[in-house]
């Protein structure tokens, strides 16, 4: 997935959603920071269906593990999740917008 900076994006604004209409999405940055992206409107793309299909997935196994514990979660076990997925979300989005992949 292709990352431009704003000034360029509004520059080429029809460009950029004609490329939405044949499937691609691209990352709109603001100073090299990941502000927005220009996705096909209408079906999921087939990355987002399975991040989707793995996150319920995820939920579901703590969902199970938390039966198998037998109580309640903590709230620092709380805490520590959100952070973690917080976490997670800003490497994904860093990956995606500077094309690193890790």
């Amino acid at each position: 997935m292709e990352s431009i900076g704003l000034f360029e994006a509004k520059t080429h604004l029809s460009e950029l959603i004609a490329r939405a209409e044949r499937g691609e999405e691209v990352i709109i940055t603001r100073h090299n920071k990941p502000v927005a992206k220009i996705v096909p409107f209408g079906g999921v793309s087939a990355e987002l269906l399975e991040r989707r299909l793995k996150a319920v997935a995820a939920m579901q196994q703590i969902g199970r593990e938390i039966a198998e514990r037998g109580e309640p979660l903590t709230t620092q076990e709380i805490v520590e999740w959100v952070r973690e997925g917080r976490e997670d979300r800003e490497e994904r989005i860093w990956s995606a917008a500077t094309g690193s992949g890790g």
